[in-house]
């Protein structure tokens, strides 16, 4: 069962943008709307939520439709699924609020404390260095914010745990249950790193030289 799941949600067996858009609205419509509300409940007023892996932007916009006061920033590695998102939000009519790009979550091209809220959701498993794309979700979260992973609870968290435990820190585990259906298929891993352990900004995003 375990690894069935697993090659269900992997990427690599849908062949573009469009076509994952669809099995993904039937596999995690109901964690998007659980997560949209976690944020909903938990943003400043006027903040920035980053969702990182956003996939085809479903749920980047629900977020930015529940809450019409915060920015929404998307990034996916795969360019594809950033032009569906892109495409998502202007459909919408909030290209203003909600912006896509592609780049490697390892590496943001953010700023230092440029988010209040980061959710990622059904995208560790893709996670090639969870130890990297945890320090580097970490830099540009602000101090007193919010990281979230969101996953199938199948999905073993002990590279999340290892990852935080090299930076000191701390990993709360909540299962997460959607629908109707009566027992928990996913997990929230909220990650709680000390600031002092986030590497410093490129260069080019600080202005040193």
């Amino acid at each position: 069962m375990r690894k069935a799941v697993l090659a269900l949600i992997q990427r690599r067996h849908f062949s573009h943008g469009e076509t994952y858009d669809r099995h993904t609205a039937r596999l995690f419509g109901g964690l998007h709307q659980a997560v949209a509300a976690d944020v909903a409940a938990a943003a400043p007023a006027g903040g920035v939520v980053l969702d990182a892996g956003c996939g085809s932007g479903r749920l980047a916009v629900l977020i930015a439709r529940r809450r019409p006061d915060l920015q929404v920033r998307g990034i996916d590695l795969e360019p594809g699924m950033v032009e569906v998102a892109a495409r998502r939000a202007e459909r919408e009519n909030l290209a203003g609020r909600v912006q896509f790009s592609a780049a490697d979550l390892a590496s943001l091209p953010l700023p230092d404390d440029s988010a209040d809220v980061i959710v990622s959701t059904a995208s560790l498993h893709h996670w090639a260095d969870v130890s990297a794309v945890i320090a580097s979700l970490g830099r540009v979260l602000r101090p007193g914010g919010e990281l979230w992973i969101y996953d199938f609870r199948i999905v073993p968290a002990g590279r999340v745990r290892s990852a935080a435990r090299s930076l000191d820190s701390q990993v709360d585990r909540t299962l997460v249950r959607t629908g109707r259906f009566p027992a928990a298929l996913f997990q929230r891993l909220a990650v709680h790193p000390p600031r002092s352990a986030y590497p410093e900004a490129p260069a080019h995003l600080t202005g040193a030289r």
